[in-house]
Formats: structure tokens, C-alpha cells, sequence
């Protein structure tokens, strides 16, 4: 059982909830409610309903009247169409970042990003997305336009739950880093152009790749529920 301390409250249910979601131990779609969380931590219902409330603010559950809550199913179409929205914003960023970006954090980013850095060992992969969106929101914000980069913050929340699933794969985080390295180079090249194509390769592989993860873990959650019902 995965039992926390009623001290710990509310904050501690909802990273733990949080993270069963994006880790598909809970499935999409799937029904959860208040007493059998609360049954599950072995806490009282109180900070299960607000742990619950911050999940759905968030988008990551819905919360139906005298039906309990649902996990978010995942459209694959939907996620497609977020993320062709995100190449725009964050070809826009670099445009922007060319032109008003300082060079000395344009190389502390190249340098962060050095691949000879890269353990390839995702073992958090919750700190690695984390790592991964600060190189985006950086060149966002360094551009200096708060609007673009609160829209690109938006988009990442949506993105997130597949987003994690391109950094299973060591390959994946070693490529990262490779192409988050060249992208900071090339703004300080003045290569605009090329930073752009390798920003949009560069999400667009991303996208499929996690997008195939993703796809994989649905169809083997809906054989363990075929399974399941026969018995």
C-alpha cells in the first residue's frame, strides 16, 4: 500500500497521484474517488479532496457530480495538434531570442547542454522534462516577450503527460542534448534559419517518439483490462 502520513497532507497526496497519472499506473479514463484514495494513503478524506482539486484545476482529472473523478483520456490527435502549436511559438522564440537574448546566457545554455554532460541514465524522469522545458522557456523569456512564453507554458502543461515518455529511451536524452547544444550555438552564429529547422526536427521526433511510447502503454493497459474482465 502506498501509505503516507497524515501530517504530510494534501501536497504530498497530490505529487504522489500526479505521478501514478503520468506513469500510467492509473489509466486514462479510469474512475477514482475520494474514499478509495483516501484508503489507499490510509489518510483522512480532507487532503485527498484538495489534492484532488489541484489535479483538476491543472487538467489532469474531471470532476463529476455523484460520479467521482476521471483520469484525463489521452487524444493522440489532440496532443498533435498542441504540439504543431508549439513548434510556432518556439520558432517564434528563437527569432525573438536571436534579436534580443543576451550571448553570455545564449553560451550558458550551450554550455549546460553540452553533450560530453549527458549521463544518458534517465533515472528522474520527472527532473529531466523539468530540465528539458527550462532550455525552451529560457530562450522564451530571454527573448523578453512574456506573452509567448505564458502560452508556451500553456502548451507544456497540456504536453506534459506524453512529453515525460520521450525520456525513457537513453538515446533520447543523449539526442537532447546534441540538439538543444546546436540550437544555442547556431542563435549565437546568427544561423536563425537553421536553429528554426532544428527546433521544428527536433520536436516533431519528439513528438512521435513519445506519441509510439504512449500508444504502446494504452494498448497494454487495454489488454490487462480485457484480461481481467474474463476472469
Amino acid at each position: 500500500m502506498d501509505r503516507l502520513a497524515p501530517r504530510i497532507g494534501a501536497a504530498a497526496i497530490y505529487e504522489r497521484l500526479k505521478e501514478m497519472i503520468l506513469n500510467f499506473e492509473i489509466c486514462p479514463g479510469s474512475r477514482i474517488t475520494e474514499s478509495d484514495i483516501a484508503s489507499h494513503f490510509g489518510v483522512s478524506r480532507t487532503p485527498v479532496r484538495e489534492a484532488l482539486q489541484r489535479l483538476a484545476q491543472e487538467g489532469q482529472i474531471s470532476i463529476r457530480t455523484k460520479q467521482g473523478c476521471f483520469v484525463r483520456q489521452i487524444s493522440i490527435s489532440e496532443l498533435s495538434q498542441f504540439y504543431r502549436v508549439r513548434t510556432a511559438l518556439e520558432c517564434l522564440s528563437l527569432e525573438i531570442a536571436a534579436r534580443s537574448m543576451a550571448k553570455d546566457a545564449l553560451r550558458a545554455l550551450a554550455d549546460e547542454w553540452d553533450p560530453a554532460r549527458c549521463t544518458a541514465a534517465p533515472t528522474d524522469l520527472s527532473r529531466m522534462v523539468e530540465k528539458e522545458e527550462s532550455f525552451h522557456m529560457t530562450l522564451a523569456y530571454g527573448g523578453g516577450n512574456r506573452a509567448l512564453a505564458k502560452h508556451l507554458d500553456d502548451i507544456n502543461e497540456r504536453i506534459r503527460v506524453i512529453r515525460r515518455l520521450d525520456f525513457t529511451a537513453g538515446f533520447r536524452v543523449e539526442r537532447t542534448y546534441e540538439e538543444h547544444n546546436r540550437i544555442a550555438h547556431l542563435l549565437l552564429d546568427g544561423d536563425v534559419s537553421a536553429a528554426k529547422s532544428l527546433m521544428a526536427d527536433h520536436i516533431q521526433r519528439s513528438e512521435k517518439f513519445a506519441r509510439s511510447v504512449t500508444l504502446e502503454q494504452l494498448a497494454r493497459n487495454d489488454a490487462k483490462t480485457a484480461q481481467l474482465a474474463t476472469r
